[in-house]
């Protein structure tokens, strides 16, 4: 299948973009939300430190930071902050979106196997290691990293996304990527456009594919 650079290239940048609010949604919970206990992908409670409300004030200006592009500012204050906080995933994840941004995928690497270490089924931090595998090519791998994130977090639209890039651009699985561009369109709030039309083009070459196929028979 070829697509058009152009095309590689929105997909990229949108897979990128979103990849960042996923980061820093997982971020920590105040001291005066709830007490000490947060849930797991399986639902049941574990155990997590309190945050006090001035160190969260650190990790949310972080937040600010990266969803204006300042990432050097965002890294300053993630560091600061996982120096008090070290055991919240999402710090780490944020982290790893600042690292691959900047193409340094060891230290992005490193600081996924951090979050992981924490939480093996972090969900925003296996997706975010399946896209780091995809850009070195493991496509299985990385396929692989997209599965536990959904098999953590059924409703994790991103992952989704991702797996649907993943079958439609690289590994070439048509049906596939179609059922989980489907599936990520009924996960977000909102329809994306964008992925309505890559739907239809799907749906469009996977007739014209089983045309051929019956005209070959």
């Amino acid at each position: 299948m070829w697509l058009p650079r152009s095309t590689n290239v929105c997909r990229g940048l949108a897979v990128l973009a979103m990849l960042a609010l996923a980061g820093c949604a997982a971020g920590p919970k105040p001291a005066a939300e709830g007490g000490g206990a947060a849930t797991a992908a399986d639902g049941q409670p574990v155990a997590v430190r309190e945050v006090p409300p001035k160190v969260l004030t650190l990790y949310e200006q972080a937040v600010s930071s990266m969803a204006a592009g300042d990432n050097i500012d965002a890294e300053l204050r993630l560091q600061e902050f996982l120096l008090q906080y070290p055991d919240y995933p999402g710090a780490h994840v944020n982290l790893a979106i600042i690292f691959a941004d900047r193409g340094d995928l060891q230290a992005a690497e490193n600081s996924l196997t951090d979050a992981l270490i924490i939480d093996p089924e972090h969900a925003a931090a296996l997706n975010q290691l399946g896209m780091l595998l995809r850009r070195q090519g493991k496509f299985l791998e990385a396929e692989s990293a997209y599965m536990k994130a959904v098999t953590a977090s059924p409703d994790y639209a991103l992952a989704h996304y991702n797996l649907g890039v993943l079958n439609d651009l690289y590994l070439r699985r048509l049906d596939t990527a179609l059922t989980y561009y489907e599936q990520y369109q009924d996960l977000v709030n909102e329809e994306d456009k964008q992925v309505t039309r890559w739907i239809a083009d799907l749906k469009r070459r996977i007739s014209a594919t089983q045309r051929s196929a019956n005209v070959t028979e």
